[in-house]
């Protein structure tokens, strides 16, 4: 493997800040990213970007209170690169299974 290939799979990979903003939003319904970190101060605005631009997090809905804060949540590819299942995946499997269990 290359240098090349190595800085690659680096990128893939959340640093230490965007991994602490996604992994917030496991435990929030609908996978809601957090506006402030663990210590209250506002989630510096690159990590959210650049989590966007990874597909990690997706626009969820506008502030009403503060626009120019972006409310923010997982994707299914964020959910992924932390090792975790979407919740809808789980739902829809549990989902499916009562409905057999009905027929």
């Amino acid at each position: 493997m290359g240098d090349q290939d190595k800085g690659s799979l680096a990128a893939l990979r959340p640093t230490e800040p965007q991994r602490r903003y996604l992994e917030r939003g496991l435990s929030q319904p609908g996978g809601k990213l957090p506006l402030f970190d663990s210590e209250g101060r506002e989630v510096a605005s690159r990590t959210v970007q650049a989590c966007l631009a990874h597909g990690w997090a997706e626009p969820w809905f506008n502030n009403p209170i503060k626009p120019d804060w972006q409310v923010c949540r997982l994707t299914a590819k964020g959910y992924a690169v932390l090792g975790q299942a979407p919740p809808d995946v789980v739902h829809e499997d549990a989902a499916s299974k009562r409905h057999r269990m009905k027929i």
